[in-house]
């Protein structure tokens, strides 16, 4: 990010999740918040995103992870607050629409928004621009990394440390460092009440055929252009080795062409996003003092 502006990125995102709900069919994921929050209409949202344009493959195979990385996390989110999980830490928020059309606020189910202060200072603006109404089960948290703990921020807010809770991380882990990750994730790992965390990441693209390779690198060089460059990949057995280090298991680790599959059940856009992965992991509470 721009020291004091909000994410460049967190506004494409969320438009290429509205231009989702216009240009492709089936769906992947349903946001019926999503035109709303970025404040247009269907003319407004192709215009204004011209990478989402029907007829680009390249906004077709972002679009499409974009959506399968949300439905992926909320499906995951869905199965903890089935198991009796009541708190939902959303890091890196940008203008994610979940907490605002929360279909687990009968249950008691209370969301925890955490972003950069000028990020979520901008998403209030949006949230009282477009009408769109916040509820008394969320919680604004900022947080500015450079000078704030994550685990600090969470308690002031009100989440019990021992109470299990779910984090939704997209979007985020590609452009922090590698210890900034791991920071997080141990923090994470490290609550005594029990965790799981959803997040994306890009894998080390030393596989890519070359149409492949010049599609990562336009995108890449898009997003450093906005001042938020990708900066951190993995391979996927390293990290899944390095998550089960820090006491998660159950690690659930999808690929594009995966989520594909498990969404649209043959070929589609997400056979191209060679790149980018989701993955669940959970770490179980910690046993009971004798």
């Amino acid at each position: 990010m721009i020291e004091g502006q909000p994410s460049a990125t967190a506004f494409r995102v969320a438009m290429r999740r509205a231009a989702h709900q216009l240009l492709d069919k089936p769906l992947i994921f349903e946001d019926p918040l999503a035109l709303t929050i970025v404040g247009g209409d269907r003319g407004s949202v192709l215009a204004r995103d011209e990478l989402s344009r029907a007829d680009s493959p390249g906004g077709e195979t972002i679009r499409a992870f974009l959506a399968a990385r949300s439905r992926f996390a909320e499906d995951r989110l869905a199965a903890a607050v089935a198991r009796g999980v009541r708190h939902v830490v959303v890091l890196g928020a940008g203008l994610d629409t979940f907490a605002y059309r929360n279909p687990f606020a009968d249950k008691g189910v209370v969301v925890y928004e955490v972003d950069h202060p000028a990020t979520q200072a901008w998403k209030r603006d949006r949230l009282a621009a477009t009408g769109i109404p916040v509820p008394e089960g969320v919680r604004f948290v900022p947080v500015d990394f450079s000078v704030d703990k994550l685990d600090e921020r969470l308690l002031a807010a009100g989440l019990d440390p021992a109470a299990p809770t779910f984090f939704s991380w997209l979007g985020v882990a590609p452009y922090l460092t590698e210890a900034a990750i791991f920071s997080t994730l141990g923090i994470i790992a490290a609550r005594p009440g029990g965790s799981e965390v959803v997040f994306d990441y890009a894998e080390i693209p030393d596989k890519l055929t070359l149409l492949q390779r010049l599609a990562f690198t336009t995108l890449s060089g898009r997003t450093a252009s906005l001042g938020e460059p990708f900066v951190t990949f993995f391979k996927p057995d390293d990290l899944a080795g390095r998550l089960a280090g820090l006491g998660f298991a159950s690690i659930e680790d999808r690929t594009g062409p995966e989520l594909g599959q498990l969404y649209l059940g043959g070929a589609s856009a997400l056979d191209r996003a060679a790149v980018g992965h989701v993955v669940a992991a959970i770490k179980a509470p910690a046993a009971p003092s004798p």
